[in-house]
């Protein structure tokens, strides 16, 4: 192994600092982010430029990226952008009986070198993403299907934000315990007991990390740092559509390990060839001790059943419900569903699914609304947010893969239709699917409403749901959370008695609620440091994104005791 080239002293003079705002700012909950939002941020102090950073995109396209990994016995590949490019980046295909074992030789170095030093490696790692996130922007953007501001904020700043809380959540949990400790316990007139013990983080092992198409990054990195950080070597199996972002992370994380004298196989790759599915095959290696997977609820929970020699983290799909009883701010409540229906074509799981609207309608500020009404100035806010081509284009994004285009046509047989589902066109990508959200009627107390608004519809799709109260409202919502989970739930209501049985039921069913918002945050979009993602206590998910359990139990305290 070379010389190290980044020393311990360099890594925590520029580092440490940006490390110990993570953890007051994880205690306080407050806003802060060291990753701009903002491209025009980005071209000075060694970062790329927007231009920069589309010619390092551009210069990607038809190369092979050749990680340096051992074990490869092949080069794979076949991403095609939903804007319709075909990126023609081949990957190393790993043989894993020969890749596992190397990834394992370099774990007891990353043990001893203790939980501060793993914590700066990562945050240089995440500093040369962060230098590169136009870069990164445009390969999410074109695995991913989302918009380019969307690709470079997510899949940039934010993804970013997310690991180095990670990061620290797992510094956190690592020095709880000290070191060392002197024991003595008196023993009357006899001499004292004495030890002297040593307590050391030990990690697991090798973490597996399953990745998604939809958000490679923003849900990749809490599980790539979280094990990091706490010693494990990291496995990434990316989805078969979106292979770069993680393969670029590898990369970087590769290089900067071998310039701080680790072993760069503590972090690598497993690309698999067109239909192979090897996520079961590794998943259930007696190698990998921790997984950490987003995607469908059927393989989620065939990890869970399985993968029993493993830590399985998993964020799945749940059915997510707004309930819509009053509001004193009716424009601004129709304007802020409308974008959050809107906003990368509903292909988050965080987009409301159900809005749950009493039949005899709400009160507004405007006088009562009926439901037919509610629905309708709907449908016409989101009509009139999308109108623009050009906007509806930067919000949208493109449809990620077939599965959701079948879904979104499909749904306007399910119901009356309140918005119909359109075509736009792109100009810029005239092969990417683009389509407007659609917004279905179904009566709640209906048997073949309640088969469709009870089955997640992933993707640009919604469910006015006529009920008969807000009592009604919120026993549906509970009855949702508790039999297909949720990662949200909205609320708006005047009443403080409606706002306390919301309330109520999410903290019983345990699911993350947002109440009354109006303005530019909205329910599908959560910050790091500060919110938590899901909340690993109903079925949409067994962890929470981040939290201090999300990141404990991937290393356990082996205690060495001595006679003082």
């Amino acid at each position: 192994m070379a010389a190290a080239e980044l020393t311990a002293h360099q890594l925590i003079a520029q580092h440490r600092p940006t490390l110990d705002q993570a953890l007051e700012t994880i205690r306080t909950r407050a806003y802060w982010s060291p990753h701009p939002e903002h491209p025009k941020a980005y071209g000075e102090d060694g970062s790329l430029s927007l231009a920069e950073g589309k010619a390092a995109f551009d210069a990607l396209l038809g190369t092979r990226l050749d990680l340096g990994q051992p074990g490869t016995d092949d080069w794979v590949g076949g991403e095609v952008s939903p804007y319709g490019i075909e990126l023609g980046v081949t990957y190393p295909h790993a043989d894993i009986d020969v890749l596992l074992p190397a990834m394992k030789a370099g774990q007891r170095a990353w043990r001893h070198a203790g939980a501060e030093m793993r914590a700066v490696v990562c945050l240089e790692i995440l500093k040369r993403i962060s230098d590169r996130t136009h870069e990164f922007a445009h390969a999410v953007m074109h695995t991913s299907g989302q918009a380019f501001m969307m690709a470079f904020q997510a899949g940039g700043p934010h993804a970013q934000d997310r690991g180095l809380e990670a990061v620290a959540y797992a510094f956190v949990e690592q020095v709880r315990t000290p070191d060392t400790a002197e024991w003595t316990k008196p023993q009357g007139k006899r001499e004292p007991l004495a030890l002297n013990k040593q307590f050391m983080p030990v990690p697991r092992g090798i973490a597996l990390l399953i990745g998604c198409n939809t958000f490679p990054t923003w849900n990749g990195y809490p599980g790539l740092f979280a094990s990091l950080a706490t010693g494990n070597p990291v496995l990434v199996k990316p989805h078969p559509r979106a292979v770069l972002p993680l393969a670029l992370t590898i990369q970087v994380a590769r290089d900067v390990l071998a310039e701080a004298g680790f072993d760069p196989n503590l972090v690598a790759l497993a690309a698999e060839r067109p239909g192979e599915g090897i996520a079961k095959t590794l998943a259930t290696r007696p190698e990998v001790r921790i997984i950490d997977y987003t995607g469908s609820t059927a393989f989620g929970d065939w990890l869970e059943a399985n993968a029993r020699q493993a830590q399985v983290y998993t964020e799945k799909a749940g059915v997510n419900t707004v309930i819509v009883e009053s509001t004193d701010n009716y424009k601004g409540m129709l304007s802020n569903l409308a974008f959050s229906l809107s906003l990368y074509s509903g292909q988050m799981c965080t987009t409301p699914q159900n809005l749950l609207i009493p039949r005899d309608g709400i009160r507004t500020e405007e006088g009562p609304k009926s439901y037919d009404e509610v629905v309708a100035d709907l449908a016409k806010s989101v009509g009139g947010l999308l109108g623009d081509d050009a906007r509806a284009n930067a919000l949208l994004g493109a449809i990620v893969n077939p599965d959701v285009k079948a879904r979104l046509e499909a749904a306007s047989g399910l119901g009356e239709v309140a918005l119909a589902s359109r075509e736009i066109r792109n100009p810029e990508f005239p092969d990417a699917v683009v389509r407007t959200p659609v917004i279905v009627k179904l009566d709640g107390a209906k048997p073949d409403a309640e088969a469709a608004y009870m089955s997640e519809c992933f993707g640009p799709v919604s469910f006015a749901v006529a009920v008969d109260s807000a009592d009604e409202g919120v026993e549906l919502l509970r009855r949702t959370i508790r039999d297909k989970g949720a990662m949200t739930v909205g609320a708006y209501t005047t009443s403080q008695e409606v706002e306390q049985a919301v309330q109520e039921a999410c903290l019983e069913e345990c699911a993350q609620l947002s109440l009354n918002l109006t303005g530019g945050v909205y329910v599908n979009q959560t910050a790091a440091f500060s919110d938590f993602h899901g909340s690993g206590g109903n079925r949409a998910a067994n962890a929470a994104l981040c939290d201090g359990a999300f990141v404990a139990n991937r290393f356990r305290v082996v205690e060495v005791r001595r006679e003082a």
